[in-house]
């Protein structure tokens, strides 16, 4: 199969007139051409490394029949690879969720986008930043019970979020990090004790902005902290309503793009109409694109990771930056970026072709189109 005359996305993250060869499921060969890219956008598949859900399912259910849903839904709208986020809850509400994720793994059905982790979003975080955390579920850090999921897990586990400020966060953060990302989230700490946490290991922040204290000149807190360390690498939920446009472009100018990620938080509401939903054992309310708990408070997102990078051109964002923020950076979080993430010779054949407005024309998962 050959995609001629597109604009392709090349491992220098920049976009390039040329033809691309797929076979087999791989990338074959990439040729810069003299043509005039009007056979569209190619991009990399997207790869959403935080988000709860689609299409009416939650992956903390623990459904599989509702895991296959989410996979195909993200295949259908450019998003190549995932890693679903559990939420609060009880140990074995989360054991069976992970256990469906092992067999989406194993089983690989084709036509559905690849579950390439697993993002553990609690139960260690700070009450006063739950946010829409079931309160009751909460607890501190504990590293047998996080070895026990990530047992349960196959050792799926990729990203762990902690609040670094709980007593034995670091000591966790110490012991995890040697084989998970562990990132900072829903928490409440000073910029002395996220620093703590970034020393003891912590590479992550987990939407950025969202449940932690505000960037103040006084007390830097989290974001402060994170900023001033390159390696660290920070989520940014770009729907138009976590954060304001002007967040967007000062998160950029902070981190670099070379260390965001674009993440969509997608409830099992994204894809459905208005109406009552549940996460995590909370009642969600959605209206158009805003999803909250009774009391108001933002319960994730109702849309999908390619229109929160499109929402962050929108922005200002320069297109190629957007591109690597949902595909190479995510990619290399999750220790896949030497497969996927940018259109390149030798890498696997998860490609969007686009037309010049960004609209989705065809997704290709393994080469196959979806």
């Amino acid at each position: 199969m050959l995609f001629s005359n597109v604009k392709y996305f090349g491992n220098d993250f920049k976009f390039h007139i040329g033809d691309v060869l797929v076979e087999n499921g791989e990338i074959i060969s990439v040729s810069q051409t003299d043509g005039d890219g009007k056979g569209g956008y190619l991009l990399p598949g997207l790869i959403d490394i935080h988000f709860h859900g689609n299409s009416g399912a939650d992956f903390s259910d623990g459904d599989y029949e509702g895991l296959k849903t989410i996979a195909k839904y993200h295949a259908q709208h450019g998003v190549t690879s995932f890693s679903p986020a559990s939420m609060t809850l009880p140990e074995e509400v989360l054991a069976k969720a992970y256990k469906t994720a092992v067999q989406l793994r194993d089983e690989a059905p084709k036509g559905l986008a690849k579950i390439v982790g697993i993002t553990m979003e609690g139960p260690f975080f700070n009450e006063k930043k739950k946010g829409a955390q079931a309160a009751e579920h909460l607890r501190l850090p504990d590293k047998e019970m996080f070895a026990r999921l990530n047992q349960a897990a196959d050792g799926m586990i990729k990203i762990a979020c902690i609040a670094p400020e709980l007593e034995g966060a670091v000591d966790f953060i110490n012991e995890v990090s040697k084989t998970t990302v562990c990132a900072e989230a829903h928490t409440n700490a000073d910029y002395d004790e996220a620093k703590a946490g970034f020393e003891a290991g912590a590479r992550h922040v987990t939407h950025l902005y969202n449940a932690m204290p505000p960037l103040a000149h006084r007390n830097p807190g989290v974001i402060g902290a994170a900023a001033e360390r390159d390696d660290v690498t920070a989520e940014l939920i770009c729907d138009g309503v976590h954060i304001h446009e002007s967040a967007v472009r000062a998160a950029f100018k902070m981190f670099g793009e070379k260390r965001i990620c674009l993440i969509s938080d997608s409830l099992s509401a994204c894809g459905m109409a208005d109406g009552m939903y549940q996460l995590g054992g909370q009642d969600v309310i959605v209206k158009g694109n805003r999803a909250t708990l009774k009391d108001g408070t933002l319960a994730g997102s109702a849309t999908p990771l390619f229109d929160c990078m499109k929402t962050a051109v929108s922005f200002g964002i320069p297109m190629e930056d957007a591109v690597r923020c949902a595909s190479y950076n995510p990619a290399t979080v999750m220790g896949i970026s030497d497969k996927v993430g940018t259109v390149a010779q030798e890498k696997v054949a998860d490609l969007i072709l686009t037309d010049d407005d960004l609209n989705i024309l065809e997704v290709y998962i393994n080469g196959e189109k979806v």
